[in-house]
């Protein structure tokens, strides 16, 4: 897998609750592309717990939310902002696991909405959670000249993300 390279790092402002590394109340996700897919793999921490070593379901929905729209981000190079998100909690997810693995797949385009399905596994590989986002995406000029956007690559080097 490839690292994603975060295009908003340096913009004045950024501070993104799901991806910004600086913002100390956040969840500070990193991304890698894994062919058709976007991966994140992510430590529970006890602060984002609701019951006892239980991951918070609102928490949980950030990390899906975060991961189908770095999808978005990634595979058609613009940004847009979620319309809909059904999620499914199928299993509890346990703030002691020592990581928990995010995927995402775009499923469909129709014009301007994109809809991403988003699934969140536990350390021994069951799959606890899974939702249906649907995305409002912007034209590439208007995130261009709105946003600075100029692009969102990877680097060169294929990593572990369990290494990193």
């Amino acid at each position: 897998m490839k690292k994603i390279i975060n295009p908003w790092n340096k913009k004045e402002g950024y501070n993104c609750f799901g991806c910004c590394k600086t913002n100390e109340s956040g969840v500070k996700m990193d991304f890698y592309e894994d062919g058709d897919e976007v991966v994140s793999v992510w430590k529970p921490q006890p602060q984002f717990q609701g019951w006892v070593n239980t991951l918070h379901g609102g928490i949980q929905a950030v990390l899906i939310d975060e991961i189908c729209a770095w999808a978005v981000l990634r595979k058609l190079q613009t940004t847009g902002v979620t319309t809909s998100m059904q999620t499914r909690y199928i299993k509890s997810v346990s703030t002691n696991d020592s990581f928990l693995t995010l995927r995402a797949t775009i499923l469909d385009v129709k014009h301007n909405l994109v809809v991403v399905e988003g699934r969140l596994w536990n350390e021994a590989g069951e799959l606890c959670t899974k939702s249906l986002c649907t995305y409002f995406t912007s034209s590439k000029e208007k995130v261009h000249d709105e946003m600075q956007f100029l692009g969102c690559d990877v680097e060169e080097e294929e990593v572990d993300p369990l290494n990193c």
